[in-house]
């Protein structure tokens, strides 16, 4: 990160509003990114400490991945066109993609690191598993990664929700970042793709185990997230609103606690002030510049988070084809007018109170659970078929492909998370049998 000190502080709203209209790109440069988090355990369940994990990112080194420390410890890796691999607090390894033009290709470089990664991690005698939460042992037996962020991240959000350990060191999920062309479409997108979000969440869902037992929920990772922070999570409202706008968004993101400001190499606690304080009076003698307000963005995780693109955050990681359907699902509802007008007007009539009761009970219930008095599955399959229709305007057969197994998941009625259920049932929670059911091939 360059210094802080070398930029012009702050001076108005105005400036961060023009961080978000940086973003806009002409048409013929949309991409697609994909971001994939993956979970590893050892052969008994038990999540590897960091210093196997280190093993596997030292393995990747060796491999033409540029070495990232922090404190003398390797806590990530880059290479040019591949993207960075990343730890999350837990020790969950994250694959960020670079952005392609299409959902395919996004999906080839995802798998072209899957594929380095898996045999590496079995010589460690580490597991990766597809699902959205870790299956075996308790959050005790999970250790942190040694990254200055979740120092303060593991002491600020649990006075903010009684779930965030869980969510920090438990939870994988999949993700697509999408560009936009300008304020208008942005916001369109935002708000369409927040309108949707319990939906993705209902297909996606491939968490209903926790602590080696059953827990009665289709996606424990989203109910992690239920009980995370308030000031940061969860569904915007103002994002609803026709006329809402980039200022909106960050008038939003100004008045969220800071968790840290990162000088020097070094995260230094904010002791909870609000990036509007910090812009307006300083910190301890710190002033607030762009490169601060970029860092406070990274740490906002509402359901979809604007930056210079729209990220959205809503599926657990899980099987392979899953992670592949993500992508090709976004980009037929975003990057095809109709399709994002389409898979809006689906939506557009619940009343906010509705929105905020489905995506509380969405975890829970999934696709098995009602929205708006209609069962939630329908409004599934018909988003499934909007994106479809979405891709072919496109002329996207090859991603048209990726879409069926959600077809299937939206004709049946039968997530990733209601199989994972049914094989620990037949096979009695065995440890072992489990790993080789969700590992990822």
């Amino acid at each position: 990160m360059a210094s802080a000190q070398s930029e012009r502080p702050i001076a108005s709203v105005d400036e961060l509003v023009a961080y978000f209209a940086r973003g806009s790109k002409p048409t013929s440069d949309l991409k697609i990114g994909v971001e994939h988090e993956k979970l590893g355990v050892l052969s008994d369940g038990r999540a590897p400490e960091y210093d196997i994990i280190r093993r596997l990112l030292e393995a990747m080194a060796d491999r033409g991945w540029t070495r990232v420390e922090e404190g003398g410890k390797l806590i990530a890796l880059s290479r040019a066109t591949c993207g960075t691999i990343t730890l999350e607090p837990g020790g969950q390894v994250e694959h960020s993609g670079a952005p392609w033009t299409t959902a395919i290709q996004a999906v080839r470089d995802n798998d072209k690191h899957t594929d380095e990664l898996l045999p590496l991690a079995a010589d460690l005698g580490i597991r990766f598993l597809g699902i959205g939460f870790r299956p075996f042992g308790t959050i005790d037996d999970v250790s942190w990664m040694p990254k200055g962020r979740y120092r303060v991240m593991r002491a600020y959000l649990p006075t903010r929700g009684s779930m965030a350990h869980e969510m920090m060191k438990r939870t994988t999920t999949v993700q697509a970042n999408l560009d936009y062309e300008s304020e208008n479409d942005a916001m369109e997108k935002l708000r369409t793709s927040m309108g949707v979000s319990s939906l993705v969440t209902s297909l996606f869902a491939a968490s209903p185990l926790v602590d080696g037992k059953l827990s009665g929920y289709q996606s424990y990772r989203a109910r992690a997230w239920l009980d995370t922070d308030p000031d940061r999570c969860g569904l915007l409202p103002f994002t609803f609103r026709d006329d809402s706008r980039f200022s909106d968004y960050a008038e939003w993101a100004l008045d969220v606690p800071m968790f840290f400001i990162y000088r020097d190499g070094e995260y230094r606690p904010s002791n909870g002030i609000t990036f509007r304080t910090f812009m307006r009076d300083g910190h301890e003698g710190e002033r607030a510049f762009m490169k601060d307000w970029e860092v406070h963005l990274s740490t906002l995780f509402p359901e979809v988070r604007l930056k210079t693109f729209v990220e959205v955050r809503q599926a657990d990681a899980s099987s392979r084809e899953m992670v592949r359907a993500l992508p090709a699902l976004w980009r037929g509802l975003l990057y095809d007018r109709d399709a994002r007008r389409a898979a809006w007007s689906l939506v557009a009539d619940w009343p906010l109170d509705e929105r905020l009761r489905v995506y509380r009970t969405t975890p829970k219930e999934g696709i098995h659970g009602r929205a708006h008095n209609r069962p939630m599955v329908q409004y599934c399959r018909e988003l499934v078929a909007i994106a479809r229709s979405g891709l072919e305007r496109l002329g996207a057969a090859e991603e048209v492909a990726l879409l069926q197994p959600l077809e299937r998941i939206a004709a049946e009625g039968r997530t990733l998370a209601d199989e994972i259920a049914a094989e620990f049932e037949r096979t009695g929670g065995d440890v072992a049998k489990m790993i080789e059911f969700l590992r990822l091939r």
